[in-house]
């Protein structure tokens, strides 16, 4: 089977499909915890302003939990792979978070958590830190008023109002005092989003770590684990190697992940990740040989995803989230590539026909036929 793909100065080059899809291991147990960031399927149909004011197909996106909770992940909703604040406003999240809520309870072991950030507070609106706190409060109050477990979303607004580290231990301290049980902290770099840099107060990583450290020493009992979106393994071990006891780490290293959550022998990171949205099913059997002691085995699955994962995350790093819903559209958990927001349109043709290619040779591509022919209608789109 082969398809004409575009490439570089115009031109399209015939390509032959070569992968074989990888089945996932339904049942499986893992030896690491491995949550998936999801994303949301739009609803194209009832979407008159995409840009303003988009619309959700909610049975897809509650379908596409149920995949992931089939395959042993768990789920990690309204993140940034859902685009908090990148189309996704509190208004939309709210509804999608009290959806996965009661839709988890129906699933025999399946777990959420929740982002709680303060994205609906507009970074220039907020006065000062008691601002950011409250629209913290507001999140966390409904997240754990429904039950559920919250992550700790990283604040633009914090990052626009904040002097220095003691504004982010005074603003973190607050929340997590209050917060009734245990919370997921979300370091996110900036390459992910811009108006994160120097978040913590600091622009050096030496500086920034401390201060994590300090919080989370100040709020072991609290704190779960903290997840780590820098890009970055040195730094994510780093920080690992300094956790206290009973507080594990999250890799969201989606260019690094299968080193760091096989570990180095002593210690090991488990996952929180946006690209297990997309490789899922390899993910899953990669997971079940770790699990089983066969590192050669989940080595030689996970290492054809790193390619397809740092095309996805290329930069702009932030628009990854089209790369996510493109893989979903080609496996056929929805029947069309629109985005809300409209960002399926922050990728070119060429960077889809690429991350068609390494999906194919990763074993991802469920439905060989599908795949191809909602591939060709896309780039026929295009001018392909």
């Amino acid at each position: 089977m082969d398809i004409a793909l575009p490439e570089e100065g115009g031109r399209s080059t015939r390509y032959r499909l070569v992968g074989q899809p990888v089945q996932p291991v339904i049942g499986a147990r893992f030896s690491r915890i491995a949550y998936a960031a999801a994303h949301v399927v739009a609803d194209p149909l009832d979407m008159t302003d995409p840009w303003s004011h988009p619309a959700v197909d909610w049975e897809r996106t509650m379908a596409f939990r149920h995949h992931l909770w089939r395959l042993g992940f768990r789920v990690a909703e309204a993140m940034d792979t859902a685009q908090r604040g990148m189309g996704f406003d509190w208004a939309n999240a709210r509804e999608l978070i009290r959806r996965s809520i009661a839709e988890a309870r129906t699933v025999e072991g399946a777990d959420l958590a929740s982002g709680a950030g303060t994205d609906h507070l507009a970074p220039d609106a907020a006065n000062g830190l008691d601002d950011v706190i409250a629209a913290y409060e507001e999140q966390f109050g409904f997240i754990e008023g429904l039950g559920g477990k919250a992550i700790m979303m990283a604040s633009r607004a914090l990052a626009t109002v904040a002097k220095g580290p003691d504004d982010y231990i005074s603003v973190y301290d607050r929340i997590l005092r209050q917060a009734s049980g245990k919370v997921i902290l979300h370091w996110l770099g900036d390459m992910f989003d811009p108006a994160l840099k120097n978040y913590w107060g600091r622009s050096d990583f030496e500086t920034a770590l401390d201060t994590v450290v300090a919080i989370i020493e100040r709020h072991a009992g609290k704190v779960e684990g903290i997840k780590i979106s820098l890009l970055d393994a040195g730094k994510e071990v780093a920080l690992r190697n300094r956790l206290p006891d009973g507080v594990v780490m999250f890799t969201g290293d989606d260019v690094n992940y299968p080193e760091l959550i096989a570990g180095d022998g002593e210690r090991h990171s488990h996952a929180l990740l946006g690209i297990f949205d997309a490789i899922a099913p390899v993910a899953n059997a990669a997971l079940a040989k770790l699990a089983d002691g066969d590192r050669a085995g989940y080595d030689a699955l996970m290492a054809p995803t790193v390619p397809l994962s740092r095309k996805i995350f290329e930069a702009p790093t932030e628009y990854y989230k089209a790369g996510i819903v493109f893989m979903a559209w080609l496996n056929g958990h929805q029947d069309h590539f629109s985005m809300v927001g409209g960002m399926q349109s922050a990728r070119g043709i060429r960077h889809y026909a690429d991350v068609f290619r390494l999906a194919d040779q990763a074993g991802l591509l469920a439905d060989p036929e599908l795949a191809v022919a909602r591939m060709k209608s896309l780039c026929a789109v295009a001018g392909v």
